[in-house]
């Protein structure tokens, strides 16, 4: 394509010894078409009215025409054509007379950015011919009537997807007419799960519709021994998301040429889904303290998010790794990749890929908090999503572990991924992209050293079984749980996990060996710690049983160690201390119960409500030292959702959410969130204050706009309580 720049643009344009054009990654910017393409001079009497000459383009670009059903982009809330790559699609053009195939050239060109050039993929030349073959472009005429035409376009299985501008060219003996620039056959096109040759292609129907086409989901919270569970609204089809994911490439300044490629398109997007490198979509904050921005807690999905960020180009506050995980879902499922939320519990942080944790003790066998640096998350949440990976051996594909929750930088900057969910398997993690780091996240062991007074470091228990103790994600097709930890590691114990650690630690894991430091378990005396389920704001007991399977008689002097944590793991402060001496009869199990009241921790609960409780017990004959942590999450109440009236598309109907305040004392600053993609966008409502016992109940009227199976999303935030969520599956009859 000719292109000329007028002066002044070339003067803005710095210079750049490497290449002839500048970088081209904006999706949004355009170049000037001409219309006439002269070849010379143009003889006087030319008048391009005599040629063949375009008059309409039909894009079949409705939710219900073929387009749109066929390449399973009917639910987009967008009015122009979207289609996947590596799939026929058709359009229709109508001429000023007949078109005569034997006589009259024609063809169609896909443009992408500002400076488009065929070898990298964003000037897309495609002649009508005869034939279509899989994996090229192409265009043949299906149908002629009268005037008009009917084409069916093949396009490349990994042609870049974005959103390409559409002319239509005609071969006149003088030169080249075109069609004049029309917003409206814009045609955006992205991956295909559908297609064999695509890089995403996924074979199973059902996981497609789950992992393309759900447009909510579910998140696992809470920890190992109290899975808890949320739904989170993806909403990857509701309006101007597209156009919002396709900016976070452009934000990101991944070249158009290299966005046919889902590796690099998780790579970028991991680190641009947090604000710490180039103000990304999110940014974190796990202090508990969200003046000016939104408590993590408080979304209720995706969508408010993305498109905040694509008006206001500023990071969105708060986000922690729940959020950043739904955001990243939302666009990986947007652009066709298919893609899952994942939670690990017990997931091993700061790790710089070292395989060991490690928790101080002082004499009493407390734990010093000042030494202690590294902390166990009771869950952390990523995403896996579905590729090939041609850059790696065969057998590498498949799910690949990309996190955009901000810990440790990669290659300079916040990221991780994509890593090979069989290589982490393995310990095969010389492969990249940072799959040490996700390796030692689901498999390192929690040591307990305790300092002498020398400075000898004595190592008094090890716990190799609690970090990556259980990994999961939503069911395909249900709101239920699947346990993938099979898909991460090996049985515990087993030869085949020996060998991928030591595989692991050939490639470079950390792992300290045990003869670096002096370590005697204690094997005649076990300790267990239990802790009873109660709903938040009550009083509860926590068990502490000993089993001696000694013929001796002991006394342990136990030190309880209560403390309000983040779900990090961090502490924020110790409640509760407690010591006591027990007395261990010879093979026999005693148990001893302390109490927890309400009093001693309401003050200074943090939004999830859990404890970590730490118990360490000195045996006085032996001196040996048991060392057991549990962390506990309370019940936090929900809010209940009802309809009222009948649920039908396109007429107004009314949804009620109530809430009953269990705390003894009044909320203050009492918010409310509540959406359903293809229901209602957000709403919000700010009451002022909830007393003690007292009810809050918000009517909401709407109107639903598609039919179908969808899923109200709501949640509650106040100063003393957060992470309140209610949900309800409502089915939306035809008119």
């Amino acid at each position: 394509i000719s292109e000329t720049m007028s002066t002044n643009e070339e003067n803005k344009l710095p210079l750049n010894g490497r290449r002839a054009i500048p970088p081209n990654y904006s999706n949004d910017e355009e170049n000037e078409v001409p219309e006439m393409e002269a070849f010379g001079l143009i003889p006087r009497g030319f008048n391009p009215r005599d040629y063949l000459r375009v008059v309409d383009i039909y894009m079949f670009k409705d939710p219900h025409e073929i387009n749109k059903q066929e390449h399973h982009t009917d639910k987009y809330y967008n009015p122009k054509l979207i289609v996947r790559r590596g799939q026929v699609f058709q359009i229709q053009i109508d001429f000023n007379r007949p078109y005569k195939p034997e006589a009259d050239q024609i063809w169609l060109e896909f443009l992408m950015g500002r400076y488009p050039q065929q070898n990298k993929g964003t000037y897309i030349p495609i002649p009508v011919g005869g034939v279509l073959k899989p994996g090229q472009w192409g265009a043949k005429v299906i149908h002629r009537e009268n005037n008009s035409i009917r084409l069916s376009i093949m396009s490349s299985p990994t042609c870049i997807i974005g959103k390409f501008r559409l002319y239509v060219a005609v071969l006149t003996p003088f030169g080249i007419l075109r069609t004049r620039r029309n917003s409206a056959t814009d045609t955006y096109i992205l991956f295909n799960p559908w297609c064999e040759l695509d890089a995403v292609y996924l074979d199973d129907e059902k996981e497609r519709e789950e992992y393309v086409l759900n447009d909510v989901g579910v998140v696992f919270h809470g920890n190992v021994e109290d899975v808890k569970s949320r739904s989170w609204s993806y909403g990857q089809f509701e309006e101007n998301v597209l156009d919002a994911c396709l900016f976070l490439m452009d934000k990101a300044e991944l070249e158009l040429s290299g966005r046919g490629n889902p590796i690099k398109i998780c790579r970028v997007a991991s680190a641009v889904i947090n604000s710490r490198d180039e103000d990304g979509v999110i940014a974190g904050s796990w202090n508990n303290v969200y003046d000016s921005g939104v408590a993590p807690s408080a979304w209720t999905g995706s969508v408010d998010i993305l498109l905040e960020y694509y008006s206001s180009k500023q990071p969105v506050r708060y986000g922690q790794c729940w959020v950043f995980a739904g955001v990243f879902n939302t666009f990986l499922r947007c652009l066709g990749i298919p893609a899952r939320l994942i939670t690990n519990y017990s997931s091993a942080h700061d790790n710089n890929a070292n395989l060991r944790l490690d928790f101080f003790l002082d004499d009493e066998g407390k734990v010093d908090t000042r030494l202690t640096k590294d902390s166990v998350w009771n869950y952390h949440c990523w995403n896996e999503a579905w590729m090939t990976r041609p850059d790696l051996p065969v057998g590498f594909g498949g799910w690949q572990v990309v996190d955009a929750t901000p810990q440790e930088t990669s290659d300079g900057m916040y990221r991780c991924g994509p890593a090979s969910v069989q290589a982490i398997k393995h310990g095969h993690v010389c492969f990249q992209f940072d799959a040490p780091f996700v390796y030692a996240e689901v498999n390192g062991d929690v040591f307990y050293t305790r300092m002498e007074k020398n400075g000898t470091q004595v190592v008094e228990n090890i716990d190799t079984t609690r970090i990556g103790q259980l990994i999961v994600t939503k069911e395909v097709g249900g709101d239920g749980m699947m346990d993938i930890t099979e898909e991460y590691k090996f049985r515990e114990g087993s030869d085949e996990e020996r060998l991928a650690l030591e595989t692991a630690v050939m490639y470079g894991v950390k792992k300290q060996s045990i003869q670096d430091t002096t370590y005697q378990p204690q094997t005649d005396v076990d300790m267990d710690f239990q802790a009873q389920k109660v709903v938040l704001g009550n009083d509860f007991k926590v068990t502490i049983t000993f089993r001696n399977k000694s013929r001796n008689s002991y006394t342990a002097t136990t030190y309880l160690s209560g403390n309000i944590v983040f779900y990090t793991g961090v502490t924020k402060r110790e409640f509760k201390k407690h010591s006591f001496s027990a007395k261990l009869e010879p093979s026999s199990s005693s148990s001893f119960d302390v109490v927890i009241k309400s009093s001693e921790y309401m003050s200074d609960l943090l939004e999830q409500a859990s404890f970590h409780f730490f118990v360490t017990a000195r045996i006085n004959e032996t001196g040996k030292i048991l060392a057991v942590q549990k962390a506990v999450v309370l019940e936090i109440p929900t809010l209940r959702i009802k309809t009222k009236g009948e649920l039908v598309a396109g007429k107004e109907t009314s949804v009620i959410v109530e809430f009953t305040n269990p705390l003894k004392q009044t909320l203050e600053n009492v918010m409310l969130r509540l959406e359903g993609p293809g229901l209602l966008r957000t709403i919000k409502k700010q009451f002022g204050r909830i007393p003690m016992n007292s009810t809050l109940t918000w009517e909401v009227k709407f109107t639903p706009m598609r039919p179908g199976l969808r899923r109200l999303i709501a949640s509650l935030n106040s100063d003393a309580l957060r992470h309140v969520y209610g949900e309800l599956n409502v089915q939306i009859r035809k008119p």
